[in-house]
Protein backbone atom coordinates (compact mmCIF):
# COMPACT_ATOMS: atom_id res chain seq x y z
CA UNK A 1 0.00 0.00 0.00
CA UNK A 2 1.37 3.27 -0.65
CA UNK A 3 -1.59 5.63 -0.32
CA UNK A 4 -1.45 8.25 3.21
CA UNK A 5 -3.73 7.13 5.81
CA UNK A 6 -4.27 8.51 8.81
CA UNK A 7 -4.89 5.98 11.87
CA UNK A 8 -6.69 6.89 15.13
CA UNK A 9 -5.59 4.93 18.05
CA UNK A 10 -6.53 4.72 21.80
CA UNK A 11 -3.18 5.19 23.89
CA UNK A 12 -4.87 4.02 26.88
CA UNK A 13 -6.87 1.29 26.29
CA UNK A 14 -6.25 -2.38 27.05
CA UNK A 15 -4.32 -4.11 30.05
CA UNK A 16 -0.82 -3.46 28.59
CA UNK A 17 -1.69 0.00 27.95
CA UNK A 18 0.09 2.65 26.66
CA UNK A 19 3.24 0.47 26.05
CA UNK A 20 2.04 -1.78 23.36
CA UNK A 21 0.19 0.58 21.61
CA UNK A 22 3.42 2.79 21.09
CA UNK A 23 5.33 -0.46 20.05
CA UNK A 24 2.29 -1.69 18.32
CA UNK A 25 1.92 1.68 16.09
CA UNK A 26 5.99 1.09 15.45
CA UNK A 27 5.71 -2.37 14.13
CA UNK A 28 2.86 -1.37 11.87
CA UNK A 29 5.16 1.44 10.55
CA UNK A 30 7.42 -0.63 9.67
CA UNK A 31 5.12 -2.66 7.42
CA UNK A 32 3.43 0.31 6.15
CA UNK A 33 5.76 2.90 5.72
CA UNK A 34 3.16 6.02 4.58
CA UNK A 35 0.70 5.72 7.33
CA UNK A 36 0.16 8.57 9.84
CA UNK A 37 -1.29 7.79 13.39
CA UNK A 38 -3.55 10.54 15.96
CA UNK A 39 -2.45 9.03 19.14
CA UNK A 40 -4.92 10.00 22.26
CA UNK A 41 -3.85 9.61 25.89
CA UNK A 42 -2.22 10.85 28.27
CA UNK A 43 0.70 13.30 26.71
CA UNK A 44 2.91 12.14 30.12
CA UNK A 45 2.72 8.48 29.42
CA UNK A 46 2.81 8.55 25.40
CA UNK A 47 5.91 11.08 24.99
CA UNK A 48 8.53 8.69 26.62
CA UNK A 49 7.44 6.07 24.74
CA UNK A 50 7.16 7.72 21.46
CA UNK A 51 11.04 9.01 22.52
CA UNK A 52 11.93 4.90 21.82
CA UNK A 53 11.12 5.30 18.00
CA UNK A 54 12.65 8.50 15.72
CA UNK A 55 10.83 7.65 12.40
CA UNK A 56 6.84 6.39 14.55
CA UNK A 57 7.41 9.93 16.73
CA UNK A 58 7.84 11.89 12.67
CA UNK A 59 4.39 10.06 12.13
CA UNK A 60 2.65 10.36 15.01
CA UNK A 61 0.59 13.08 16.56
CA UNK A 62 0.10 13.14 20.69
CA UNK A 63 -3.67 14.57 21.34
CA UNK A 64 -3.51 14.63 25.29
CA UNK A 65 -6.10 13.55 27.17
CA UNK A 66 -6.36 12.56 30.95
CA UNK A 67 -9.34 10.28 30.58
CA UNK A 68 -10.06 7.24 30.09
CA UNK A 69 -12.73 3.99 29.70
CA UNK A 70 -11.69 1.54 32.01
CA UNK A 71 -12.06 -1.83 31.52
CA UNK A 72 -14.97 -2.89 33.89
CA UNK A 73 -17.00 0.61 33.03
CA UNK A 74 -20.61 -0.42 31.62
CA UNK A 75 -20.88 0.61 28.07
CA UNK A 76 -23.90 2.75 29.28
CA UNK A 77 -21.97 4.90 31.98
CA UNK A 78 -18.85 4.89 29.33
CA UNK A 79 -21.40 7.02 26.63
CA UNK A 80 -22.30 9.50 29.41
CA UNK A 81 -19.42 9.82 31.32
CA UNK A 82 -16.07 9.81 28.76
CA UNK A 83 -16.91 12.26 26.06
CA UNK A 84 -13.26 13.48 26.91
CA UNK A 85 -11.72 9.41 27.10
CA UNK A 86 -9.22 8.47 24.49
CA UNK A 87 -11.41 6.06 23.23
CA UNK A 88 -14.11 8.26 22.11
CA UNK A 89 -11.81 11.11 21.36
CA UNK A 90 -10.16 8.30 18.46
CA UNK A 91 -13.62 7.70 17.41
CA UNK A 92 -14.52 11.37 16.93
CA UNK A 93 -11.52 11.53 14.91
CA UNK A 94 -12.87 9.09 12.50
CA UNK A 95 -16.45 10.94 12.10
CA UNK A 96 -14.65 14.06 11.41
CA UNK A 97 -12.72 12.69 8.32
CA UNK A 98 -9.20 13.21 10.34
CA UNK A 99 -8.67 9.72 10.43
CA UNK A 100 -9.32 6.83 8.08
CA UNK A 101 -10.23 4.40 11.14
CA UNK A 102 -9.86 3.43 14.99
CA UNK A 103 -8.25 0.82 16.65
CA UNK A 104 -8.46 0.31 20.34
CA UNK A 105 -7.40 -2.42 22.79
CA UNK A 106 -9.84 -1.39 25.19
CA UNK A 107 -13.48 -2.25 26.79
CA UNK A 108 -15.37 -4.04 23.88
CA UNK A 109 -18.82 -2.88 24.82
CA UNK A 110 -17.94 0.57 25.49
CA UNK A 111 -16.00 1.13 21.87
CA UNK A 112 -19.18 -0.90 20.66
CA UNK A 113 -21.57 1.59 21.80
CA UNK A 114 -19.88 4.85 21.73
CA UNK A 115 -18.53 3.78 17.51
CA UNK A 116 -21.98 3.37 16.90
CA UNK A 117 -23.64 6.52 18.09
CA UNK A 118 -20.75 8.45 16.80
CA UNK A 119 -19.91 7.10 13.11
CA UNK A 120 -23.66 5.28 13.01
CA UNK A 121 -24.64 2.69 10.31
CA UNK A 122 -23.94 2.33 6.40
CA UNK A 123 -26.67 3.11 4.69
CA UNK A 124 -28.98 -0.53 4.28
CA UNK A 125 -27.39 -2.39 7.21
CA UNK A 126 -29.20 -2.36 10.11
CA UNK A 127 -26.77 -3.53 12.94
CA UNK A 128 -23.15 -3.68 13.20
CA UNK A 129 -21.50 -7.37 13.40
CA UNK A 130 -18.06 -8.67 14.72
CA UNK A 131 -15.92 -9.89 12.29
CA UNK A 132 -12.50 -11.81 12.96
CA UNK A 133 -10.34 -14.58 12.17
CA UNK A 134 -10.36 -18.75 12.87
CA UNK A 135 -7.16 -20.79 11.59
CA UNK A 136 -8.39 -23.34 9.47
CA UNK A 137 -7.17 -26.73 8.26
CA UNK A 138 -6.06 -24.61 4.64
CA UNK A 139 -5.02 -20.91 5.77
CA UNK A 140 -7.86 -18.84 7.43
CA UNK A 141 -11.63 -17.97 7.74
CA UNK A 142 -13.82 -15.27 8.53
CA UNK A 143 -16.26 -15.77 11.35
CA UNK A 144 -19.44 -13.03 12.13
CA UNK A 145 -21.13 -12.21 14.10
CA UNK A 146 -18.87 -12.75 16.96
CA UNK A 147 -20.89 -11.21 19.79
CA UNK A 148 -22.75 -7.55 18.68
CA UNK A 149 -26.27 -9.10 18.14
CA UNK A 150 -27.59 -11.65 20.50
CA UNK A 151 -30.78 -12.24 17.94
CA UNK A 152 -30.86 -11.62 14.60
CA UNK A 153 -33.41 -11.32 12.18
CA UNK A 154 -32.81 -13.04 8.42
CA UNK A 155 -32.19 -9.74 6.84
CA UNK A 156 -29.41 -9.56 9.59
CA UNK A 157 -27.65 -12.69 8.55
CA UNK A 158 -27.85 -12.16 4.78
CA UNK A 159 -26.49 -8.64 5.74
CA UNK A 160 -23.51 -10.40 7.30
CA UNK A 161 -23.08 -12.28 4.46
CA UNK A 162 -22.43 -9.09 2.13
CA UNK A 163 -20.21 -7.64 4.82
CA UNK A 164 -18.21 -10.95 5.57
CA UNK A 165 -17.79 -11.55 1.93
CA UNK A 166 -16.12 -8.36 1.37
CA UNK A 167 -13.61 -8.17 4.58
CA UNK A 168 -13.00 -11.90 3.20
CA UNK A 169 -11.75 -10.38 -0.04
CA UNK A 170 -10.04 -7.86 1.46
CA UNK A 171 -8.06 -9.11 4.05
CA UNK A 172 -7.56 -12.85 3.05
CA UNK A 173 -7.48 -11.80 -0.73
CA UNK A 174 -10.46 -13.85 -1.90
CA UNK A 175 -11.42 -13.26 -5.20
CA UNK A 176 -14.97 -14.58 -4.54
CA UNK A 177 -15.70 -15.53 -1.29
CA UNK A 178 -17.65 -18.81 -0.54
CA UNK A 179 -20.20 -18.09 2.64
CA UNK A 180 -22.19 -20.63 4.64
CA UNK A 181 -24.65 -20.25 7.42
CA UNK A 182 -23.85 -21.59 10.53
CA UNK A 183 -26.16 -24.82 11.39
CA UNK A 184 -27.02 -27.76 13.31
CA UNK A 185 -26.52 -29.73 9.77
CA UNK A 186 -26.28 -29.20 6.52
CA UNK A 187 -29.96 -30.35 5.26
CA UNK A 188 -32.22 -27.53 3.47
CA UNK A 189 -34.66 -28.31 5.99
CA UNK A 190 -32.54 -28.21 8.93
CA UNK A 191 -32.24 -25.48 11.00
CA UNK A 192 -34.86 -22.73 13.02
CA UNK A 193 -36.92 -20.32 10.51
CA UNK A 194 -34.22 -17.66 10.54
CA UNK A 195 -31.56 -19.11 9.07
CA UNK A 196 -33.56 -20.78 6.51
CA UNK A 197 -35.33 -18.02 5.57
CA UNK A 198 -31.80 -16.19 4.93
CA UNK A 199 -30.35 -19.30 2.91
CA UNK A 200 -33.56 -18.51 0.73
CA UNK A 201 -32.87 -15.03 0.66
CA UNK A 202 -29.09 -15.60 -0.27
CA UNK A 203 -30.03 -18.39 -3.14
CA UNK A 204 -32.11 -16.15 -4.72
CA UNK A 205 -30.53 -13.17 -4.78
CA UNK A 206 -28.52 -12.11 -7.81
CA UNK A 207 -25.78 -10.03 -8.03
CA UNK A 208 -23.83 -11.03 -4.48
CA UNK A 209 -20.30 -10.65 -4.22
CA UNK A 210 -19.48 -14.34 -3.03
CA UNK A 211 -20.65 -17.32 -3.66
CA UNK A 212 -23.31 -19.22 -1.35
CA UNK A 213 -22.24 -22.57 -0.28
CA UNK A 214 -25.72 -23.28 1.84
CA UNK A 215 -25.38 -24.60 5.14
CA UNK A 216 -22.35 -25.63 7.45
CA UNK A 217 -21.67 -27.04 10.64
CA UNK A 218 -19.45 -26.68 13.03
CA UNK A 219 -16.37 -28.86 12.16
CA UNK A 220 -16.43 -27.26 8.92
CA UNK A 221 -14.94 -24.27 10.72
CA UNK A 222 -11.96 -26.23 11.06
CA UNK A 223 -12.15 -27.78 8.07
CA UNK A 224 -11.78 -24.69 6.25
CA UNK A 225 -15.35 -25.55 4.19
CA UNK A 226 -16.12 -21.94 3.62
CA UNK A 227 -14.13 -18.40 3.50
CA UNK A 228 -17.06 -16.67 5.55
CA UNK A 229 -19.24 -18.65 8.15
CA UNK A 230 -21.89 -16.43 8.95
CA UNK A 231 -24.03 -16.75 12.26
CA UNK A 232 -25.57 -14.93 15.09
CA UNK A 233 -23.51 -13.35 18.10
CA UNK A 234 -24.58 -15.65 20.74
CA UNK A 235 -23.80 -18.72 18.74
CA UNK A 236 -20.57 -16.89 17.02
CA UNK A 237 -19.60 -15.90 20.74
CA UNK A 238 -19.93 -19.45 22.55
CA UNK A 239 -18.30 -20.59 19.29
CA UNK A 240 -15.52 -18.56 19.44
CA UNK A 241 -14.71 -18.74 23.66
CA UNK A 242 -15.03 -22.75 22.80
CA UNK A 243 -13.01 -22.39 20.12
CA UNK A 244 -10.02 -20.67 22.83
CA UNK A 245 -10.61 -22.68 25.80
CA UNK A 246 -10.26 -25.78 23.70
CA UNK A 247 -6.74 -24.07 22.34
CA UNK A 248 -5.78 -23.48 26.29
CA UNK A 249 -6.78 -26.83 27.21
CA UNK A 250 -4.59 -29.32 24.63
CA UNK A 251 -1.63 -26.59 25.38
CA UNK A 252 -1.59 -27.46 28.97
CA UNK A 253 -2.36 -31.08 27.97
CA UNK A 254 0.69 -31.19 25.87
CA UNK A 255 3.08 -29.30 28.28
CA UNK A 256 1.86 -31.84 31.28
CA UNK A 257 2.60 -34.85 28.98
CA UNK A 258 6.25 -33.37 28.22
CA UNK A 259 6.93 -33.01 31.94
CA UNK A 260 5.58 -36.43 32.34
CA UNK A 261 9.07 -37.94 32.83
CA UNK A 262 12.91 -37.57 32.12
CA UNK A 263 12.02 -39.90 28.81
CA UNK A 264 9.12 -37.14 27.72
CA UNK A 265 11.13 -34.59 28.11
CA UNK A 266 14.00 -35.86 25.95
CA UNK A 267 11.01 -36.49 23.41
CA UNK A 268 9.72 -32.39 23.88
CA UNK A 269 13.64 -31.64 22.70
CA UNK A 270 13.45 -33.68 20.11
CA UNK A 271 9.81 -32.40 18.38
CA UNK A 272 10.51 -28.28 19.51
CA UNK A 273 10.94 -27.26 16.15
CA UNK A 274 7.78 -29.13 15.43
CA UNK A 275 6.00 -27.81 18.30
CA UNK A 276 7.36 -24.08 17.70
CA UNK A 277 6.02 -23.91 13.93
CA UNK A 278 2.52 -25.49 15.57
CA UNK A 279 2.70 -22.39 17.71
CA UNK A 280 3.41 -19.65 15.18
CA UNK A 281 0.72 -21.32 13.17
CA UNK A 282 -1.81 -20.88 15.92
CA UNK A 283 -0.75 -17.79 17.42
CA UNK A 284 -3.54 -15.99 18.76
CA UNK A 285 -1.38 -12.71 18.00
CA UNK A 286 -1.82 -13.37 13.91
CA UNK A 287 -5.57 -13.49 14.75
CA UNK A 288 -5.61 -10.19 16.89
CA UNK A 289 -8.38 -7.80 15.73
CA UNK A 290 -12.44 -7.53 15.99
CA UNK A 291 -13.13 -5.54 12.98
CA UNK A 292 -16.98 -4.16 13.72
CA UNK A 293 -18.95 -4.33 10.25
CA UNK A 294 -21.59 -2.66 9.23
CA UNK A 295 -20.22 1.01 10.53
CA UNK A 296 -20.11 4.27 8.70
CA UNK A 297 -16.10 4.33 9.74
CA UNK A 298 -13.51 1.86 10.41
CA UNK A 299 -13.08 0.47 13.90
CA UNK A 300 -11.15 -2.46 15.29
CA UNK A 301 -10.94 -4.12 18.44
CA UNK A 302 -7.67 -5.74 19.25
CA UNK A 303 -7.93 -8.19 22.46
CA UNK A 304 -7.26 -5.98 24.94
CA UNK A 305 -4.56 -8.55 26.76
CA UNK A 306 -2.33 -8.77 23.74
CA UNK A 307 1.17 -6.97 22.89
CA UNK A 308 2.40 -4.99 20.70
CA UNK A 309 2.67 -7.51 17.46
CA UNK A 310 -0.98 -8.41 18.46
CA UNK A 311 -1.49 -4.79 18.42
CA UNK A 312 0.09 -4.14 15.04
CA UNK A 313 -1.67 -6.71 13.42
CA UNK A 314 -4.96 -5.09 14.33
CA UNK A 315 -3.73 -1.39 12.96
CA UNK A 316 -2.70 -3.42 9.87
CA UNK A 317 -6.47 -4.37 9.75
CA UNK A 318 -7.42 -0.82 9.84
CA UNK A 319 -4.91 0.03 7.12
CA UNK A 320 -5.88 -2.66 4.64
CA UNK A 321 -9.72 -1.77 4.97
CA UNK A 322 -9.25 1.93 4.60
CA UNK A 323 -7.29 1.02 1.57
CA UNK A 324 -9.62 -1.50 0.27
CA UNK A 325 -12.20 0.89 0.44
CA UNK A 326 -14.27 -2.05 1.91
CA UNK A 327 -16.97 0.20 3.50
CA UNK A 328 -17.76 1.99 0.15
CA UNK A 329 -17.60 -1.26 -1.47
CA UNK A 330 -20.30 -2.47 0.69
CA UNK A 331 -22.58 0.73 0.10
CA UNK A 332 -22.49 0.14 -3.17
CA UNK A 333 -23.31 -3.26 -3.21
CA UNK A 334 -26.51 -2.52 -1.50
CA UNK A 335 -27.66 -0.20 -3.49
CA UNK A 336 -27.52 -2.68 -6.10
CA UNK A 337 -29.69 -5.34 -4.64
CA UNK A 338 -32.46 -2.10 -4.11
CA UNK A 339 -32.36 -1.89 -7.44
CA UNK A 340 -33.03 -5.22 -8.27
CA UNK A 341 -36.48 -5.12 -6.21
CA UNK A 342 -37.92 -3.14 -9.15
CA UNK A 343 -36.98 -5.91 -11.66
CA UNK A 344 -38.74 -8.67 -9.64
CA UNK A 345 -35.29 -10.24 -8.94
CA UNK A 346 -34.68 -11.44 -5.10
CA UNK A 347 -33.06 -9.02 -3.38
CA UNK A 348 -31.20 -8.84 0.38
CA UNK A 349 -33.24 -5.44 1.54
Amino acid sequence: MSAHVTIALDGMGGDRAPDIVVGGAAEALARYPHAHFLLFGDQARLEPLLGRFARLKERCEIRHTDEMVAGEEKPSVALRKGRRSSMRLAIDAVAASEAAGVVSAGNTGALMAMAKIVLRMLPGIDRPAIASFFPTAIGECVVLDLGANIECGSDNLVQFAVMGAHFAHTVLGRERPTVGLLNVGSEEVKGNDTVRAAAEILRGAEGLPFDFHGFVEGDDVGKGTVDVVVTDGFTGNVALKTAEGTAKLYSGFLAAAFRRSPISRLGYLLARPALRALKDRVDPRHYNGGVFLGLNGIAVKSHGGTDATGFANAIGLAIDMAADRLSEKIVEDFQKFRATQSTGKVAIV
